[in-house]
């Protein structure tokens, strides 16, 4: 299912959203905490984002930013200040549409709907994964951790991928194998073993101690935090 995360300060207009949206089996959810959007955008890690740009503490142009730095998710930025100037500049802070209040719920729900098809192509998975404060982009293969940014070869990516998807359950060597094969890479259970070594080299590195841990035996987790 796919989820929408709606950064709105106006509570009757969030809510009223909301429930359009969930009216087409579309999960949503509405900021709690204007002063920690990033943190709940991470938590709730959803398919696209509603932002207003008129908000308590920080602007929507401020938190797009912050999100454009972890994620590629669609952004549609809602607001009635509707002038060219603001429109150029939620683009140029990395939103990806822009629609005027007042606006008829029908119109959005049809903008949404584009943007998720174009975005996900119906697979709905998420463009940003987090563990213990390292956020993978499913899209770029990239991981962030603080200021830094991690590159990974194709096959780390789709180990810790595989990882994130199934924190807190054991991931056997045979299904990471499977994943791999799909890069079209020849993998054996030594070069599992190989990819799995400079991975966590990388993640130390970037002082992210003990992050895989291996089951003997069975494969390898990420604990539940």
């Amino acid at each position: 299912m796919y989820k929408i995360l709606i950064v709105e300060d106006d509570r009757g207009i969030a809510e009223a959203v909301k429930n359009k949206i969930e009216s087409w089996d579309i999960a949503a959810a509405c900021v709690e905490d204007f002063k920690n959007v990033l943190r709940e955008f991470t938590a709730y890690e959803p398919h696209l984002v509603l932002m207003d740009i008129s908000l308590p503490y920080y602007n929507g142009y401020h938190w797009c930013t912050e999100i454009r730095r972890l994620s590629k998710v669609p952004v549609i930025f809602l607001s009635s200040a509707s002038d060219n100037m603001n429109i150029v500049m939620a683009m140029n802070m990395g939103g990806d549409d822009f629609i005027t209040k007042p606006f008829d719920t029908e119109v959005l729900m049809a903008k949404i709907m584009a943007m998720l098809r174009r975005a996900y192509d119906f697979t709905a998975q998420p463009a940003v994964l987090v563990y213990r404060d390292a956020f993978l982009d499913v899209g770029e293969g990239v991981l962030t951790y603080g200021e830094q940014r991690i590159a990974l070869t194709k096959n780390e990516h789709r180990i810790l991928q595989t990882l994130m998807e199934h924190k807190g359950r054991v991931v056997s060597r045979e299904k990471l194998m499977e994943r791999l094969w799909e890069t079209d890479s020849f993998i054996d259970d030594n070069t599992l073993t190989v990819n799995i070594n400079r991975l966590r080299k990388k993640l130390e590195q970037a002082g992210l101690y003990d992050f895989i841990t291996t089951k003997f035996g069975e494969g390898y987790l990420l604990e539940s935090e």
